[in-house]
């Protein structure tokens, strides 16, 4: 089915969000939609998936004009909208979410469980999927849980599947999984569009690409013979940096030191010093275990072995609050499920952490709350409405900078970002990397955890590339390549290690 959205204009009272945008997808075709949060992708999708209507212009499928009221319209045409939060129920098995919400029932009125099971393993197994549809969903990792809700769309006979960042909390191994069911998808005649900030994604699993740029199609085209760096100009409007990123550096004294700490299997002896001014960062593949071993450094896993110092004190992390009291912040991995609380408005979720100093009494002193947020409004370049708007009116990239003004109002001694760029765009991403620098240049000592090679060489002074739960090695500045981080993340040694300065980055 080929899809064509033209001249789609789209205001919210003064502020013209969509400015005669063109749109296309063939039949079989994946098609990269990219920009900035705020250049209205997802103003054209809501269009097109009937949650929004156009002040003007036309959609067609097969060269058919048509109007979707509804979203029930949207998806009766052929077209699923598959968001990054997904939609599915971990109490829940296989088949009971693929039809929720449309059971199948026998003559008697009874839930038709067989008839359900036989179907979903139908559609799974033209997905090339082998899994037993009375299967848990809380058993599945998060790529099967994707490819749950890329089977349901087909089971509405779904011939459009938009996926929105598919890929933010997927690992490696993951990816390749529902990269391989996109392409299997695309054999059988089903169009996709991919929504995604992760442009050497888009240039692996993507055809075409169009590019918005403050509510316009800037740039359109075949994705062969384009660049990540042609794509991410498009973006933004300018060249964007991809060199090793530089700053004063003023390396002080211990700010934490960890001895031989381990925590069952999820990581063993780990031991590492990060100094004050550091930045220190951590990598590897799935199963590494730095998410966990840094869980247990800020007091959310208490029962590990082995010793924890700061500022050369030894602390027990009995609890988070333990380690906030010692001067440890945590910038966690999934924002919308971790970082935000989504129902407090922009200043609560910018204050919380800071209410036990800014109290008086029992009651909250508002005037200094305020003062603080203003503050790290100007200091972060916050984009926000009104202080009392809900966290969830902002975009990603603004939601991840009141994560981080929370942490700067609490004035860390040791800040820990795990994979702090998770879902922001190229933008965003560059203003948080001069965030993080200019932390370092005060004097904060940071702990990057990040599942991109590029990310830690460009922010990293040193980085521990971990395997299986254990340090696998640390490279200094001048050794981190992608190659070298890949030889130690799938378990290889420094003696294998490629030439450092000169190497490719």
């Amino acid at each position: 089915m080929a899809l064509s959205m033209r001249s789609i204009v789209k205001s919210f009272d003064a502020n013209r969000v969509l400015k005669g945008v063109d749109f296309s997808v063939g039949k079989g075709e994946i098609r990269a939609l990219i920009g900035e949060n705020g250049a209205g992708k997802s103003t054209l999708m809501n269009i097109l998936g009937g949650v929004l209507q156009a002040d003007s212009g036309t959609i067609e499928i097969d060269g058919k004009e048509v109007h979707f009221a509804v979203p029930k319209d949207s998806l009766d045409a052929g077209i699923a909208f598959i968001h990054q939060e997904l939609n599915l129920v971990n109490d829940l098995n296989i088949y009971e979410n693929l039809f929720i919400g449309r059971e199948l029932r026998k003559k008697s009125g009874l839930l038709d469980g067989a008839e359900m099971a036989r179907r979903a393993k139908e559609v799974l197994a033209r997905l090339e999927i082998d899994i037993d549809p009375r299967t848990m969903l809380s058993e599945l990792d998060a790529s099967y849980k994707q490819i749950i809700e890329i089977a349901r769309a087909l089971l509405m006979n779904a011939t459009i599947i938009i996926m929105d960042e598919p890929t933010t909390s997927l690992t490696d191994v993951e990816i390749a999984r529902v990269f391989k069911l996109m392409r299997t998808l695309r054999q059988q005649g089903v169009s996709l569009v991919f929504i995604s900030h992760k442009l050497k994604e888009i240039l692996e699993i993507c055809d075409t690409y169009t590019v918005l740029r403050d509510g316009e199609v800037v740039m359109q085209g075949q994705v062969a013979g384009v660049t990540e760096l042609d794509l991410a100009r498009h973006m933004v409007g300018h060249d964007v940096r991809t060199e090793k990123l530089s700053r004063k550096m003023k390396i002080g004294g211990e700010a934490l030191r960890v001895e031989n700490l381990s925590h069952g299997r999820d990581f063993q002896n780990i031991s590492f010093t990060l100094h004050s001014g550091e930045i220190l960062g951590f990598t590897g593949l799935l199963g590494d275990g730095r998410s966990e071993l840094f869980t247990s450094v800020f007091g959310a896993a208490p029962d590990y072995t082995g010793d924890i110092y700061v500022s050369g004190k030894r602390m027990h992390m009995r609890s988070t609050t333990t380690a906030y009291k010692a001067g440890l912040g945590y910038v966690p991995r999934n924002r919308k499920e971790n970082g935000i609380i989504r129902d407090m408005s922009i200043l609560h979720n910018g204050s919380i952490v800071t209410y036990e100093a800014i109290r008086k009494g029992l009651l909250i002193d508002h005037k200094r709350e305020l003062g603080n947020m203003e503050k790290n409004k100007a200091e972060l370049s916050i984009k926000m409405g009104e202080m009392d708007d809900l966290i969830t009116s902002l975009s990603g990239g603004n939601q991840q900078k009141v994560v981080l003004a929370k942490w700067l109002s609490a004035a860390p001694k040791v800040l820990i970002f795990d994979n702090p760029t998770q879902g922001v765009d190229v933008g965003a991403k560059e203003e948080i990397y001069d965030i993080i620098l200019r932390l370092a240049e005060e004097g904060v000592g940071i702990v990057i955890l990040s599942s991109e090679a590029q990310e830690v060489i460009r922010l990293c002074d040193r980085t521990v590339v971990m395997y299986h739960g254990k340090e696998q090695g640390v490279l200094e500045a001048e050794e981190m390549t992608e190659s070298n981080i890949m030889v130690l993340a799938t378990g290889g040694d420094k003696s294998m290690l490629g030439a450092g300065k000169g190497a490719e980055k």
